[in-house]
């Protein structure tokens, strides 16, 4: 069994860093990441075990109350989704480019686990919403069919909590482009 995954969202950054703490505090979990984002948003992700994780989302949740925007738990997440949230790298453009555009961070992060667990795709990137509104998006590269398969299965599975917003699949994207998505 893989890492679990689980993230909190708040619309306040001041709430987000108490929600942190409580969430760091309340079980055995690794700080993924924990930043502002616009619009004065802030998202925590952790990860551990799947009962380490469950408990430190509840107490983010708790703790933030009414500044809750999205709560996430994935209970094993695919293995490329934490380095793309990290974005240490990214592979090598390969014949096709998917953008998977969300509403919320929390939604973006589980697009990128439904989109790679879908098709033989590559994960270059789940961007959490510095200078995008509060929005999020999901960049997928691999063969178009692969792409797209990976991409719709993202789209009707975020439909089902209206979080999806745009998606796209560019064949042949131009290379200079793609360097600008990175």
């Amino acid at each position: 069994m893989g890492v679990s995954i689980g993230a909190v969202e708040l619309n306040s950054v001041a709430a987000g860093v108490v929600a942190g703490d409580v969430m760091l505090k309340a079980a055995n979990v690794e700080l993924v990441v924990a930043q502002p984002t616009c619009p004065g948003k802030f998202i925590v992700i952790v990860a551990g075990d799947t009962s380490s994780v469950e408990t430190a989302v509840a107490a983010g949740k708790s703790e933030g109350r009414d500044k809750v925007v999205d709560t996430l738990m994935i209970p094993s997440v695919d293995k490329e989704v934490i380095p793309a949230i990290m974005r240490p790298s990214a592979p090598e453009q390969r014949e096709s480019v998917g953008v998977i555009e969300t509403f919320s961070l929390a939604s973006a992060v589980l697009a990128a686990d439904y989109a790679v667990k879908s098709a033989a795709i590559d994960l270059i990137e789940v961007r959490l919403g510095r200078g995008l509104g509060g929005k999020a998006f999901v960049v997928v590269t691999g063969k178009v069919s692969d792409v797209a398969t990976a991409t719709e299965y993202a789209r009707a599975q975020l439909a089902k909590d209206g979080m999806g917003l745009n998606i796209t699949v560019v064949p042949s994207l131009h290379p200079d482009l793609y360097q600008a998505l990175l």
